[in-house]
């Protein structure tokens, strides 16, 4: 399928910190985890968009809670995890599914990335470079455990720092700064992160998004893709949260020390 140049991805800011995305090529548009449909009907109207097709990626109530009010505007198909029940899904999705747009020249495989929610899944497109990855990898961080394992997670962040480092990574939350503050407690020696704290402070204090940010990014300053990094090792060793050393255990203990830092 040939490149569509006239792409854009669009950031729709809903509740205190969520990110809504509208991918469109200024006629038909996607949007992925609708949490509410109000600022989303208001994008399109404001720039004379067709809804074609609704991405979920988990059941929480900020990614799905706008989906009703939309197929109430728009008849479309909905696509999500398989493994959790939504009931607006029209077309369940489940690791290495394939979902094609010839309108707007995209395909998405589906990945399943449990740890998050139980059934999350992503959505990558190889061509344009874009991972959508909801609530489970963030800009300096990943989602809390709510409903999967530690192994799980560590598993799943796998999955993205397999894909090349110039992916965009659309993350579902602006928790940058405070994500890597921990970054920074967590591996006080990387320069690299101190840096990017530096320019995602400004960034906000500017007004301006975070995101996306990319897998290589992620690759160099965020600790829950670092976590087998002997400095962040011996960060957790000498702070008592960490006694045995095995990669799990350290992302457990990682995750666990950020579910309380402030």
């Amino acid at each position: 399928m040939p490149v569509n140049q006239s792409l854009q991805v669009t950031a729709v800011p809903a509740f205190a910190d969520n990110y809504l995305w509208l991918i469109h090529d200024q006629q038909h548009a996607i949007v992925v985890d609708p949490g509410d449909a109000a600022p989303i009907n208001q994008v399109l109207a404001s720039l004379k968009l067709k809804l074609v097709a609704i991405l979920l990626t988990h059941h929480h109530a900020d990614h799905v809670g706008g989906v009703h009010d939309l197929l109430d505007h728009w008849e479309v198909p909905v696509y999500g995890p398989a493994k959790e029940n939504i009931a607006s899904i029209t077309h369940p999705l489940a690791e290495n599914d394939v979902l094609s747009f010839p309108l707007l020249g995209l395909s998405f495989k589906v990945l399943d990335v449990p740890g998050h929610t139980a059934g999350h899944i992503a959505y990558v497109e190889d061509d344009q470079h874009w991972l959508f990855c909801g609530d489970t990898l963030f800009a300096g961080g990943c989602g809390r455990l709510f409903e999967g394992t530690a192994e799980q997670m560590t598993q799943s962040l796998a999955k993205f720092a397999a894909l090349p480092d110039d992916f965009n990574v659309y993350c579902a939350h602006e928790y940058t700064v405070s994500n890597l503050r921990f970054a920074v407690a967590a591996e006080p020696g990387n320069s690299v992160i101190s840096a990017r704290l530096n320019r995602a402070v400004a960034c906000r204090e500017r007004g301006e998004s975070t995101v996306p940010s990319t897998i290589g990014e992620e690759k160099q300053t965020n600790p829950f893709l670092r976590y087998r990094e002997p400095d962040i090792i011996q960060t957790l060793q000498q702070t008592g949260r960490l006694s045995q050393p095995d990669a799990v255990t350290a992302f457990a203990a990682l995750r666990e020390w950020k579910n309380s830092f402030r």
